[in-house]
């Protein structure tokens, strides 16, 4: 034991010990260093792309560039890699390394559409940084002109003793005089992030991934958003919802006016980033932004499915006429009111009711006032046609009481029944059920037996309409020389600029499989619409195929007998047969006459249209 000169003592034991600690912290904190400027000497990051899209035509706008560390070290992961190189004063050498690594390789990839990267204020104020150095002089040599960079500034690096302001939005100003363009990310605490929203005018603002997740099944949220967008509204400024990990996260904001999203479901990052949205994603995008949902048959109606015959009551009831009805129906959630022409005017909850009447010499006071007094006054009415799926939206838009209250079903605007949150959800659950259990896993669209239940309904609607059988072709060596992978891009491409031609309200789209698709066309525009496809497609799939294979129509690969072979471009067929009523007697009858066309289709060389005219006329 040792005694200080003050009294006090000092174990020796322990004063070894915390020697030892303190060594090894500034082994560890050497190693740490030793590993940064590893990183930035031998450029050891990753660089990774993740989509953006526009919510309302589900075209890829861009993507938003990250980096990744050294796959073997523990600064793998981009927030450690950056705290410690800010805990090691190299931030500014680290970010230099991400923007260049990442600009370049998203140029030498030849990526479309804008490239959003994240710098740090701290970073721009430096005066390396500014115009006309650091930034600028890797564009050229990849020719990405500054007018496709959107520079995110993080809402989390702005400290409260923020650097100053002014310099900062001068700095600003002078990239946007480049071209440059300038984003929000993850807009923080309210107040400040309304702060820098205002001072910085950015072209994007990006809405925290917090407010994103659950936003269909969160009211506070929801409204969250709506609050952004009034204020973007009058900042011409365009808002990006950040981490959409579902679809109903993505159609709720899509459907709150939101035009850009992106997320793990619409696209995680990569290092090889697909250049087509994937058709799960882009058909409910298509189908939500044409204010209506498909109508394929009263089947999905509300009044056919979930429809409560419960007698409603006349405005002029009193409550205790209410609480007889409660009593001897067999457990109604609700009871409508209604008025003189029986059109609905509120509802009256049967646990709100009870729970009023039940308390001490409540039933005595209010039995025989007027029903009205514990009704709501604004509640969900829908018609009796309304699709269950559109109920749905309704339902999750709305407030949270109609889920436990239900709604109330009308027909011409006169009261018919009512309907429960619960059995919404059974009858959506048991929807998506049946549609996941038909549908491609890989677009996503119907398969065989909604596609064969869809012709079979419209051949017993005697309602004319043309069937387009589409295939693709010198698809097989394209799969097997650029892999699984690439190919299933090639048919979510392919479903993609099918989805685009159709209508919701009247067509229809399922994938049969592999690379064979059937569309059911209503309009009599079907010929203009399968030549649009035509010439979309023989645009898009050049992004696929190098500038060396297309100038060449095709390349060459060795068969198992090792002799070359020269495959073309991979190409588009349509087939098509004009249905009329009574033509065909049934899905299968009319199946063969659609492979015949679509046979002759792929005779005709490149991207081709085949019109059945035989099957045609002989109905004439």
């Amino acid at each position: 034991m040792t005694t200080t000169e003050s009294g006090n003592s000092i174990n020796s034991a322990g004063e070894t010990a915390l020697s030892i600690s303190h060594v090894a912290a500034e082994a560890s904190s050497f190693d740490t260093l030793k590993i940064l400027y590893s990183i930035i000497g031998e450029q050891r990051v990753t660089p990774l792309f993740q989509p953006i899209i526009d919510l309302r035509s589900a075209e890829l706008i861009g993507y938003e560039g990250s980096i990744r560390g050294p796959s073997d070290s523990l600064l793998h992961a981009p927030e450690k890699l950056l705290k410690a190189s800010r805990e090691f004063g190299v931030a500014y050498e680290m970010e230099m390394l991400c923007w260049s690594t990442i600009v370049s390789a998203f140029g030498r990839l030849k990526m479309n559409g804008n490239l959003f990267i994240n710098i740090s204020p701290d970073a721009i104020l430096l005066n390396n940084f500014r115009m006309p150095h650091a930034t600028p002089r890797c564009l050229p040599t990849f020719e990405l002109p500054a007018s496709r960079i959107v520079m995110e500034l993080s809402d989390n690096d702005f400290g409260h003793d923020i650097v100053d302001w002014t310099a900062l939005c001068e700095s600003l100003n002078v990239y946007r005089a480049a071209g440059f363009k300038i984003a929000i990310n993850d807009l923080g605490e309210w107040y400040l992030g309304m702060r820098r929203w205002s001072e910085l005018r950015p072209n994007y603002v990006k809405i925290d991934r917090h407010f994103i997740q659950n936003v269909d099944r969160d009211p506070v949220k929801a409204q969250f958003v709506r609050s952004v967008l009034s204020i973007a509204d009058k900042t011409h400024t365009d808002v990006l919802a950040d981490g959409i990990e579902t679809q109903d996260e993505m159609s709720i904001v899509q459907g709150l006016g939101v035009h850009f999203g992106q997320g793990y479901y619409i696209g995680r990052p990569t290092s090889q980033p697909s250049a087509v949205v994937p058709a799960n994603v882009v058909r409910p995008l298509l189908m939500n932004s044409s204010g209506a949902r498909k109508k394929t048959s009263n089947q999905t109606a509300v009044g056919s499915r979930i429809l409560l015959t419960i007698p409603a009551v006349s405005h002029e009831a009193t409550n205790d006429d209410v609480f007889k009805i409660i009593e001897s129906e067999p457990f109604p959630h609700a009871i409508a009111v209604v008025d003189k022409e029986g059109c609905p005017i509120g509802l009256i909850s049967r646990h709100v009711l009870i729970e009023r009447l039940g308390r001490p010499y409540q039933h005595e006071l209010y039995g025989r006032k007027p029903c009205t007094k514990f009704m709501d006054h604004n509640p969900l009415i829908v018609d009796r046609n309304i699709e269950i799926q559109e109920l749905s939206f309704m339902m999750a838009e709305g407030d949270n009481r109609h889920l436990t209250n239900g709604f109330i079903v009308v027909e011409h605007g006169k009261y018919l029944g009512l309907g429960t949150g619960h059995d919404l959800m059974r009858e959506i659950t048991n929807m998506q059920i049946k549609a996941a259990r038909y549908a491609n896993p890989l677009t996503g669209l119907p398969g065989n037996v909604p596609i064969n239940e869809h012709i079979n309904q419209m051949l017993d609607s005697k309602k004319s309409f043309c069937i387009c059988y589409c295939d693709l072709d010198h698809f097989k060596p394209f799969n097997d020389v650029y892999g699984y992978s690439m190919g299933d891009n090639v048919i979510q491409l392919t479903a993609n600029v099918l989805t685009e031609i159709i209508d919701p309200n009247e067509d229809f789209l399922g994938h049969i499989g592999g690379d064979d698709f059937i569309a059911i066309l209503c309009g009599d525009d079907w010929q203009i619409r399968c030549e649009n496809v035509l010439k979309n497609f023989e645009e898009k799939i050049k992004l696929f195929f190098s500038t060396k294979d297309i100038e060449n129509g095709g390349y060459v690969t060795e068969n198992r007998k090792g002799e070359k072979e020269f495959h073309c471009i991979t190409a588009l067929s349509i087939g098509v047969v004009k249905v009329h009523p009574e033509m065909f007697s049934s899905a299968l009858d009319l199946s063969v006459a659609a492979t015949e066309s679509k046979k002759k289709a792929k005779k005709i060389p490149g991207n081709s249209l085949y019109f059945n005219q035989r099957a045609y006329q002989s109905n004439d």
